[in-house]
């Protein structure tokens, strides 16, 4: 992914985790959260208990393959952070990108319905309440 699509600083990760709306596959968990930019951003993290680095930079790979496959269908302007769980050691990178999919569409983020698929019946306001 280029460099202005990437989410890597440290306080914006907490951020996005502690402030954003999140969504569970059992593969993975997506947390969004409004960003001030024209564009999304992506984050992606692997626990250290799930593997050595190569495994947990194998599994980043797949993840982030995954949301670039989906990124021109998502509506601007999100950090959307992407969190391994531990099955996804085990799984095909087709199950991976089946689970981004879910997750987005869970989330109403896609632009496009797919078949069989309700659209969105409102898009998820994902702005802080005060």
């Amino acid at each position: 992914m280029e460099k202005k699509l990437r989410l890597r600083s440290s306080v914006d990760f907490r951020k996005v985790r502690q402030q954003g709306r999140s969504w569970v596959h059992p593969l993975m968990v997506l947390y969004i959260f409004p960003n001030s930019f024209e564009h999304n951003r992506f984050g992606f993290a692997v626990n250290r208990r799930i593997g050595c680095a190569v495994v947990r930079n194998r599994i980043k790979r797949r993840m982030r393959e995954a949301a670039r496959y989906f990124k021109d269908e998502i509506g601007q302007g999100r950090d959307l952070v992407f969190i391994a769980r531990s099955p996804i050691f085990d799984a095909k990178f087709q199950a991976i990108k089946q689970a981004v999919e879910t997750l987005l569409r869970r989330a109403c983020l896609l632009k496009i319905t797919g078949l069989g698929v309700r659209p969105c019946a409102q898009a998820i306001n994902l702005e802080a309440e005060d």
